[in-house]
C-alpha cells in the first residue's frame, strides 16, 4: 500500500499549503520535524506565487528521507521543456524522493479543453531530446484527474492520479477506471475541533473557493450533490462529506474509508490553521494515529 512504481509513499502524508506562507526558515524547521514524527510523503500545491519545482528542492533539500510530491505543478505555467528539465534535475539530484503531479492549473489557453491540453502536453515531454543527463532514478509523474477521461488519461499516460477535494465514492469510481496497478493518491481535508456549530463554520470558509468554482460545482454533481446542496455555502451532508471534523479516533476512521475504497495513499489536509502559523501540533497528534 503506498507503492508508487516501486516508491513507497506510505498509507497516508502531509498536504499542506501552510509554507505558502511561512519563511524558508520556518519551512526546514518544520519539515524536519515532519521526518522526525514519521511522515513518509509531503504534497504541495502551486497557487500562491511559489514555483512548484523551487519549493519542492528546498523541502527535499531540508529532509534526508522525505518524499515531496508536486500536487500540483501546474501545465499552464510553464512550457513541458521546463517541466521535463526541473523534475529530471529532482530526480537526479535526490533520487526516489520527488513525484511529479501534473494540472491544468494556471491561465486557460482560450479554446483548448484540460483533456486535449493534458495529452498534448504529456506529448510533448515524452518527445523532449535534452541534453540534461539522464538520472538514474526514473522521474514518476502522476495527474490530478476526477473525470472519467483524465483518469483514462492518468492510467495510460502515467502512474496514476491524485484526486482533490473528493468522497469515498469518488475514490471507488476511479479505482474502477483506473484497474488495480495504476496509483492513486486522495486528498481530504480534516479539522480536529468536535463543536459541531464550529467545526461546519470552518469547514465552510474553507469550502467556500471549491462550491463557487465551475470544474469543481461539476465535480459535486456528478457525485450526486443537488443544487441545494451545492448552494448557499454547502449543506451539512456536503461539508461532513468533503471536510472530516471531530476528534482523533473519528477522524482516522474515515480516513481509512478511502483505503478500503481503493486508495493506495491518502494526502491529510489540516484547515483551521491562520496563515503563518503551522498545523506541527495536529501533525503531531494525527502522526501518532496514521503513521507506523
Amino acid at each position: 500500500m503506498g507503492s508508487l512504481d516501486g516508491l513507497d509513499l506510505g498509507r497516508f502524508g502531509i498536504y499542506t499549503f501552510d509554507f505558502e506562507f511561512q519563511s524558508a526558515a520556518l519551512v526546514r524547521e518544520s519539515v524536519r520535524e515532519i521526518e522526525e514524527l514519521g511522515w513518509p510523503t509531503v504534497w504541495i500545491p502551486e497557487l500562491l506565487g511559489r514555483d512548484a519545482f523551487t519549493h519542492a528542492a528546498v523541502l527535499l533539500s531540508a529532509s534526508e528521507r522525505l518524499n515531496v510530491v508536486n500536487g500540483i505543478a501546474r501545465i499552464w505555467s510553464r512550457e513541458a521543456r521546463w517541466t521535463h528539465g526541473a523534475s529530471t534535475l529532482l530526480a537526479d539530484a535526490f533520487p526516489d524522493r520527488h513525484v511529479l503531479g501534473l494540472g491544468f492549473g494556471g491561465t486557460p489557453h482560450a479554446g483548448v479543453k484540460p483533456l486535449d491540453a493534458m495529452a498534448a502536453y504529456l506529448d510533448e515531454l515524452d518527445a523532449m531530446d535534452s541534453p540534461n543527463p539522464a538520472p538514474r532514478s526514473p522521474v514518476r509523474r502522476i495527474l490530478a484527474a476526477y473525470g472519467p477521461k483524465m483518469l483514462e488519461l492518468a492510467r495510460d499516460r502515467a502512474a496514476g492520479s491524485q484526486s482533490y477535494h473528493v468522497n469515498v465514492e469518488h475514490t471507488a469510481q476511479s479505482r474502477d477506471i483506473l484497474g488495480p496497478q495504476a496509483f492513486l493518491g486522495v486528498e481530504h481535508a480534516v479539522l480536529l475541533e468536535t463543536d459541531r456549530t464550529k467545526a461546519r463554520e470552518i469547514a465552510r470558509a474553507h469550502m467556500h473557493a471549491y462550491l463557487t468554482s465551475p470544474y469543481n460545482i461539476a465535480k459535486f454533481r456528478r457525485l450526486g450533490y443537488s443544487e441545494e446542496e451545492i448552494g448557499n455555502g454547502g449543506g451539512d451532508r456536503l461539508i461532513d462529506d468533503f471536510v472530516y471534523w471531530g476528534d482523533l479516533d473519528s477522524i482516522t476512521e474515515k480516513l481509512h474509508a478511502h483505503l478500503d475504497a481503493g486508495a493506495d495513499h491518502v494526502a491529510v489536509q489540516v484547515i483551521g490553521v491562520e496563515p503563518g502559523r503551522t498545523a506541527l501540533p495536529q501533525w503531531r497528534a494525527l502522526s501518532e494515529a496514521l503513521t507506523p
